[in-house]
């Protein structure tokens, strides 16, 4: 397993980051098509065996049920300070005031409730899974500082915003002398390329880690068009992947694949690899070969031609965040 920075941090992460949005209760929260504990072990497994030790989790996922879950898997299968542990706040967990937003009661309530779950006494990475227009960016900033100060929380990162409020919530911690995001989770793949245009190079420019989820475009990006499995053909958020444009780029990324002659999977995540900064992508797993081509994928070098080939069907389209 490859290691890199988290951005221009000093904290080495593994190459590939498990995404557990996949495992938790499927008779709570909005997803029947989760793994439940019993069948989410395999992957956990998997993971610590193959050196994918960076595993990223929310505290919605599932009301809570997935941080348990990962929590558990922990002390089952490795050792605390051999997993670099990310999880994300700003999602209703409750009707009260602090149960969702990234108020200073909001964060302080729900930094304990994800400790408890998770059955740890830090968080490696804590995110803010989306930006919250009713909190201050003042009181955010510094609350969540407070939380690394207190050593529940060792680095920050943020989620799935736009560039300029990411840039202003970066701006209130260099004025306030807190402590700034590091990363950015957001979407991006050979399907969903409009964080090209700003976000990126905003982070580029401060010397942030690219986290990006649904690297394989939901596995729209892994199967030749047309094909289904059972989350795209039940998962409203999956099926915006199978847009008309799409198509094109789907049958760009196979035949790459059919001339290399490994599977499409590799392929699309190799693409993603390849921008400097991305530190680690977030691949989710529930399959055996997931997890693997993952891994497999950081021995693909895309030539010039090959890159140019997957990126030429692309159409630009609205920013897509979930």
């Amino acid at each position: 397993m490859e290691h890199t920075r988290l951005g221009s941090t000093g904290l080495r992460v593994s190459r590939i980051a498990l995404g557990c949005m996949s495992y938790g209760d499927p008779t709570r929260g909005l997803h029947s098509w989760t793994l439940d504990e019993e069948a989410s072990q395999p992957f956990f497994r998997q993971a610590v065996e193959l050196g994918v030790t960076f595993w990223d989790t929310a505290n919605t996922y599932q009301q809570g049920s997935s941080e348990e879950f990962v929590g558990r898997a922990i002390r089952r299968y490795a050792r605390r300070e051999d997993i670099v542990l990310a999880t994300k706040v700003h999602g209703r967990m409750h009707p009260g005031p602090g149960g969702g937003g990234l108020s200073r009661k909001a964060i302080l309530e729900q930094v304990d409730a994800s400790l408890t779950r998770l059955g740890t006494d830090h968080i490696d990475l804590w995110q803010i899974h989306r930006f919250d227009d009713e909190a201050p960016v003042e009181e955010t900033m510094e609350a969540l500082h407070d939380v690394v100060k207190a050593g529940k929380v060792r680095y920050l990162g943020a989620s799935s915003m736009w560039a300029w409020q990411f840039a202003k919530l970066q701006h209130a911690a260099d004025l306030g002398g807190w402590t700034r995001f590091v990363s950015m989770q957001d979407q991006y793949n050979l399907l969903k390329r409009e964080e090209e245009r700003e976000m990126i190079p905003l982070c580029a420019d401060l010397g942030v880690g690219l986290v990006p989820y649904s690297p394989q475009g939901k596995g729209r990006l892994t199967r030749p068009w047309g094909e289904q499995t059972r989350r795209s053909s039940t998962d409203e958020v999956a099926k915006a992947f199978d847009a008309p444009d799409d198509e094109g780029v789907v049958d760009a990324v196979q035949r790459v694949a059919e001339a290399r002659g490994i599977p499409m999977a590799h392929v699309a995540l190799a693409w993603v690899l390849r921008n400097p900064v991305v530190s680690a992508p977030v691949v989710g797993a529930t399959r055996p070969s997931h997890l693997a081509d993952a891994v497999a994928a950081l021995d693909v070098q895309l030539t010039a031609e090959e890159v140019a080939a997957l990126e030429a069907p692309y159409r630009p389209q609205a920013p897509f965040w979930w």
